[in-house]
């Protein structure tokens, strides 16, 4: 049976349909800002595609955004929806709407070799939990347990915990910051805007001189070299997601291993400093112990969110 797959992100919106193994095949990548709303994106997405498509009888789409509710408003984009408006609009059977870091952290276990790299660590522990954590244009994080019948995927709001700091400059940071937002949560500092945020707080606590005015324009300076706030807002940013992994892996016991995910810092490259997350990862204290030997990798595959949605599997 053909599934209609969506990944939907505050920037992004991957669409896909699954072959008769149930893989994402014929995926699209659309901007949000392009379309009124998820269902004329979806629209598009099949208008777009050549030759005969065949009956679709469900869909799978993950979010980002909680999906508490019948009506399903972004959290970083202006697109609102219901599931049974949706439903009509699609044409399906069943659909299911799921959160895109349940999608992310159900995918996990089906990634190749070559979907990751260790971003150092031990080695993963059979039957533990897995943390899954992502910076995009805002911060998601999930996890895998283990259950009488596999792993069980629980969905978070993780990336909207308060921002803890774990040294002077962060202390400043975050005073600088409260100022400006009131409660500053792990997001506003680990996400793209984050980015951004980091480098003009930091230019401002330093009065140094800084011209970036998105974060593209902050890591292309960072890149090259151009700008100093540049290359130690993206330190910074590093050794704060670092921390907030941790502090997951922590919380969820996660000797199955940490993977950062997102689309964001596959795209950093050699930016994301390693030593920085790692450093900041293991620093807690009597816990050090603990976090030294989980492992740590980065997904680089851009298709996890589809992958996700295509091996979810409906209620009986």
């Amino acid at each position: 049976m053909t599934r209609l797959i969506a990944d939907i992100g505050g920037t992004n919106a991957r669409f896909a349909l699954t072959d008769p193994a149930g893989m994402p095949i014929r995926e699209r990548r659309l901007a949000v800002a392009a379309h009124a709303g998820l269902g004329e994106a979806a629209q598009a997405y099949l208008a777009g595609l050549p030759g005969s498509v065949g009956p679709i009888r469900e869909a799978v789409i993950a979010v980002a955004t909680p999906v508490d509710a019948e009506t399903i408003r972004f959290t970083n984009s202006p697109w609102t929806f219901t599931r049974d408006r949706l439903q009509a609009e699609l044409a399906v059977a069943r659909l299911a709407v799921i959160n895109d870091f349940v999608a992310q952290a159900a995918a996990i276990p089906h990634l190749g070799p070559d979907d990751s790299v260790a971003i150092g660590g031990g080695e993963a522990r059979p039957g533990w939990p897995i943390a899954v954590i992502g910076p995009g244009t805002g911060l998601g994080a999930a996890a895998l347990v283990p259950g009488p019948d596999g792993l069980i995927v629980v969905a978070s709001e993780a990336g909207h915990v308060s921002f803890a700091p774990q040294d002077e400059e962060e202390i400043e940071l975050l005073r600088h910051l409260q100022f400006r937002h009131g409660h500053v949560s792990n997001e506003r500092l680990i996400s793209g805007p984050g980015i951004l945020a980091l480098a003009q707080a930091l230019a401002e606590m330093t009065a140094a001189r800084f011209e970036a005015s998105s974060p593209e324009a902050v890591t292309l300076a960072a890149r090259d070299g151009s700008c100093a706030v540049s290359v130690a807002a993206l330190r910074r940013f590093s050794a704060i997601l670092g921390a907030a992994a941790g502090d997951l892996a922590l919380t969820f016991g996660a000797k199955g291993g940490v993977f950062v995910s997102g689309g964001l810092c596959p795209k950093l490259g050699p930016l994301l400093d390693h030593a920085a997350f790692r450093r900041s990862f293991e620093a807690k204290g009597r816990l050090e112990r603990f976090l030294v030997d989980v492992p740590v990798r980065l997904v680089t595959t851009e298709r996890i969110g589809l992958l996700g949605a295509a091996v979810y599997r409906f209620a009986a």
